[in-house]
């Protein structure tokens, strides 16, 4: 399990650099209602101030049993959404994203972690004859396309980063002496870190009202006025009323 990963060198590594951009993508979103959807063991909400919060899942330590795409929440009642590696390791991740999309108000956040395919992690995994070991099991997904599947649902994003620019060592030794390469990542090739965490806002097109056919004007009429009298002979002239 992602929980049990996350206690490896490797997971804490990640989890690190993770909790920091949560919470800044939390702390000035404000409302009554958030939720994350798995990992309980982990709040990631912990920096954000909304009164109501809840962590959905079936793992051990939810407030809310239920699955990710079925949500027992009222439609538009949610602030704030968490998504952390949550659409990579399911088989129906749009249909996660289409319930998220159903829960979340109009100009609500959501909130959304991933492991790059476009990285020094992605090409382990793909190199990786035996995928059954937590990450590597997972079906990455890139920022490209999950830009794309959110801007289907209406979302818009307003902010993320990558991070995590050492290759995937299993030691901690390994991985802190590569810490040279995260300031270097970040700035010669920002877009290859092994993880990326985005916020998206639900937003709403507005609607332009037309008036109905049978509500317009009807049309002018035309009729004859009187203009001018010479020699007893009435001139008139027509005119739209």
């Amino acid at each position: 399990m992602l929980s049990s990963w996350f206690e490896t060198p490797r997971g804490q590594y990640v989890l690190a650099w993770e909790r920091s951009q949560f919470d800044s993508a939390v702390e000035d979103v404000f409302g009554f209602n958030a939720v994350q959807i798995g990992l309980p063991g982990i709040d990631l909400l912990r920096q954000n101030r909304i009164p109501l919060k809840a962590y959905a899942g079936l793992e051990r330590g939810c407030t809310l049993a239920a699955e990710p795409w079925q949500l027992p929440l009222a439609s538009q009642s949610i602030d704030l959404l968490l998504l952390p590696h949550v659409l990579e390791f399911s088989a129906q991740p749009h249909r996660i994203l289409r319930e998220a999309e159903r829960v979340v108000r109009p100009e609500g956040s959501i909130v959304i972690s991933g492991f790059n395919p476009l990285s020094l992690w992605g090409l382990k995994r793909a190199l990786r004859l035996d995928k059954r070991e937590c990450p590597w099991n997972g079906r990455f997904i890139g920022l490209l396309r999950l830009k794309d599947w959110l801007a289907l649902l209406g979302f818009e994003l307003n902010g993320g980063r990558f991070g995590c620019y050492a290759p995937p060592f299993p030691q901690s030794k390994w991985i802190e002496r590569c810490a040279f390469m995260e300031s270097a990542g970040a700035r010669w090739w920002p877009i290859a870190g092994a993880v990326y965490v985005v916020r998206a806002l639900k937003r709403v097109i507005g609607v332009r009202l037309v008036a109905a056919p049978w509500r317009e004007r009807p049309a002018k009429k035309a009729v004859l006025v009187q203009v001018a009298r010479k020699d007893n002979v009435i001139h008139v002239r027509r005119v739209e009323r």
